[in-house]
């Protein structure tokens, strides 16, 4: 039996109603049915690529949030949610119906939608920008998105093949960790799972098969722990509760097959549930299973005191059974338990009957407002593409937990640094810090912080940002902060600094233009809103706010576009020498035989310090060291593995491009004195242009065959004796 059924699951409006009545709390549902009627009407006789009627897709999503405890509004939104989208009507005839908070739910989750997905970064990043935008407005708006999506996953075997595994990264990528972030562990789980079974079939089936095998002998033995725990505490602690827990596939997945080890070596695939009714007894009924099992050390971790970023409390400790078979316990309330499952969708519980006023409203309550804090910390990354990256980084599931010397514990991102720690604190301690502490000793500022680490951050009131620790720090809301601080308080230096950037940039990629074209190419070029001037634009980029590397490929093509009309065809006598066809001359760290190609955005030469890039299916792309593609730091990059070291052969056997920029006064015969110069020397040449300047110049743009870093030397010393030419760049 799969642990998912492949039958598409609809549910329809007689299952929605029988969820709001078994749940026994208030809901106004003439307004409900009102949606559903409009929406059944609304949808007619539309119908989902299976074949089955429409309407029971909301229907379906609405059951989704209605067991999540969430209110009228949002049953009634997400009854509605696709009304707007693939129906005629319009926003404000369901506001003048159903209210304007039903109307802002539906244009919030609307807009997130209208934009589709891509496989390019960049337009997935916008996406996401949208979405949380939706967010801050309304945190109702991702959790009707999130079981929208849920559902389409849950009848996701009807669609190709692509588009199922698409969806399922963008599933692991965004949807799971801003579910996780929202501590709503039920659609995190079954999302992570269902998308697993999509990119991993294989592995996924391995898993689910070695769980069903045990699953009678896990039942016995659960049931063998539930009735120890509770001999030993029915006289001394009332109404306990205990289930048993198996850890999801996607869990099992990433510590066994990513981790090449067996399920075996997991002690905590399954767990022992056990709820109380407060807290003194969960550390009582601790101490009853501490006496029963035998404790494994460093296992136990109590978060309780130490809550998860994500709201979650329990206490874990994990055991040896008498045949020393190892399990975790886990120990909670039942409003702790709510919490752990439905996360932020507990604050409408609360609200609509729930015990409230205890600390599990308070911490839904305090998260909500985190939440929202993070979201705009996100909005203010002016690189759409960092976005994306940030919700993997900020909102995943690996959180490390330090101490300040006050003995307050403050969750960060995993590999965090003191300067995020100081951010978190405060916005003006993170601008003050000059250094760090870690258990009284002096530490780097890009020490990464570990668990149970006392930190404290040193001040001085004088003291600024530095604008290297925006690579250094990890979370998003400290880079914010950093690159605000630089936004409004050193504009100018950052403009004459952005600059001299692009000024240095574009020369290595061969776009000359003077000031007063900058501003016109500028003006063509479709940048963000927010840059009004070419000082906006250079200012973003002094600040950090706009990384050119990324950029450049898009300037430097509408460039071309735009001066195309300028560049001046000829025809090249060819030297009779042409590239050799042997041994790229390059040898890869780790790899005897790998199919080697040269970058064209640097075009490495023999002599040159040199980098390889694994690429998808086309070998390793050879880079200079100082390739604008290649990141400073590459522990840094997206994917650092793929990055290897390579060196030249003492014989090189090949010829390699490498393209020259000529500066010249402007005259006639220029470039036929160019062309027979490289002829005399026997250069194959690729491509040859030009474009008259305006200051009475020219600027040639040549690219050759040269044997290496010294021949080329070579070839720019004969060509710099020609009449006119006053400088030459390698590109």
């Amino acid at each position: 039996m799969s642990r998912f059924s492949n039958v598409a699951h609809y549910q329809d409006f007689s299952e929605l109603l029988g969820i709001l009545s078994r749940s026994g709390n208030f809901y106004d549902m003439e307004k409900i049915k009102a949606a559903y009627e409009f929406a059944e009407k609304s949808h007619g006789d539309q119908r989902r690529v299976s074949g089955i009627p429409y309407i029971l897709h909301p229907t379906s999503v609405a059951c989704i949030i209605a067991e999540l405890g969430l209110d009228t509004d949002s049953i009634c939104g997400s009854l509605l949610h696709d009304v707007v989208e693939d129906t005629p009507v319009m926003l404000d005839e369901i506001r003048r119906i159903f209210g304007d908070d039903v109307a802002k739910l539906i244009d919030g989750v609307t807009k997130i939608s209208k934009i589709p997905y891509s496989t390019r970064e960049e337009q997935q990043a916008e996406s996401i920008r949208k979405m949380l935008i939706a967010m801050a407005d309304d945190i109702r708006v991702i959790i009707i998105k999130l079981a929208d999506r849920l559902h389409n996953m849950r009848t996701m075997d009807c669609m190709p093949e692509q588009k199922r595994r698409d969806k399922s990264v963008e599933n692991m990528q965004v949807y799971a960790p801003i579910a996780h972030r929202l501590g709503i562990k039920t659609l995190k789980e079954e999302l992570e799972d269902r998308s697993l079974q999509y990119l991993d079939p294989i592995g996924y089936k391995e898993i689910e098969d070695a769980l069903m095998l045990e699953e009678a002998e896990r039942e016995r033995f659960i049931e063998s722990i539930k009735e120890q725990i509770l001999e030993k505490t029915k006289n001394t602690i009332p109404n306990v509760y205990i289930s048993g827990r198996v850890k999801s596939i996607n869990s099992i997945y990433r510590k066994t097959i990513m981790r090449n080890q067996s399920i075996n070596d997991i002690y905590d695939v399954f767990a022992v549930r056990v709820i109380v009714d407060n807290v003194s007894d969960c550390y009582n009924v601790l101490g009853v299973v501490h006496d029963i099992f035998k404790p494994i050390p460093n296992r136990f971790k109590d978060y309780i005191s130490m809550p998860k970023q994500n709201m979650y409390r329990s206490l874990h400790t994990t055991v040896l059974d008498k045949k020393a078979i190892p399990f975790e316990v886990q120990i909670r309330t039942w409003e702790m338990h709510y919490t752990a499952e439905y996360g932020i969708a507990a604050h409408w519980k609360y609200k609509l009957g729930m015990k409230s006023g205890g600390k599990e409203e308070e911490l839904v309550s305090q998260n909500i407002e985190k939440v929202k804090k993070m979201i705009l910390d996100q909005l203010e990354t002016e690189d759409a593409t960092d976005i994306a990256r940030n919700i993997r980084n900020d909102l995943g599931e690996n959180d490390v937990y330090v101490f300040t010397p006050k003995g307050d514990v403050i969750s960060l991102t995993r590999d965090s640094t003191p300067i995020d720690l100081a951010y978190q604190i405060h916005t003006q301690v993170g601008h003050r810090m000059v250094g760090a502490k870690i258990n009284g000793k002096i530490v780097p500022i890009d020490h990464k912080l570990k668990n149970g680490e006392i930190c404290e951050i040193i001040t001085q009131k004088e003291e600024h940002p530095n604008r290297a620790w925006i690579d250094i720090c990890k979370t998003a809301s400290a880079k914010s902060k950093i690159r605000a601080w630089f936004k409004h308080e050193k504009r100018d230096e950052n403009i004459v600094e952005g600059k001299q950037m692009v000024d240095r940039e574009f020369k290595r990629q061969g776009i000359n233009l003077n000031d007063e074209e900058m501003a016109e190419f500028f003006k063509n070029v479709s940048m963000k809103k927010q840059y009004n001037t070419l000082d906006d634009f250079y200012a973003a980029v002094g600040y950090g706010g706009i990384q050119l590397w990324k950029i450049m490929p898009r300037l430097k093509e509408e460039y071309q576009k735009t001066y195309a009309k300028d560049i001046e065809k000829i025809t090249v006598p060819q030297a009779p020498v042409r590239r050799k066809k042997v041994s790229s001359g390059v040898i890869i760290e780790g790899n005897d035989d790998v199919l080697v190609k040269f970058s064209n955005c640097c075009n490495p030469l023999p002599g040159d310090d040199i980098i390889g890039y694994i690429t998808r299916g086309y070998g390793v792309s050879i880079h200079k060291r100082g390739c604008t593609n290649v990141p400073k730091n590459l522990n840094d990059s997206e994917e650092p593995e793929r990055w290897v070291s390579a060196r030249w052969e003492i014989e090189a056997g090949e010829a390699f491009r490498s393209t020259l920029q000529i500066i010249a006064a402007d005259r006639t015969g220029l470039l036929a004195d160019v062309t027979i110069q490289l002829s005399n020397m026997h250069i194959f040449i690729h491509t040859l242009n030009s474009r008259e300047l305006k200051d009475g110049k020219a600027v040639v743009t040549i690219t050759i065959d040269v044997a290496g870093r010294d021949h080329l030397r070579g070839v720019i010393s004969r060509l710099s004796d020609i009449n006119g030419i006053e400088e030459i760049k390698r590109l």
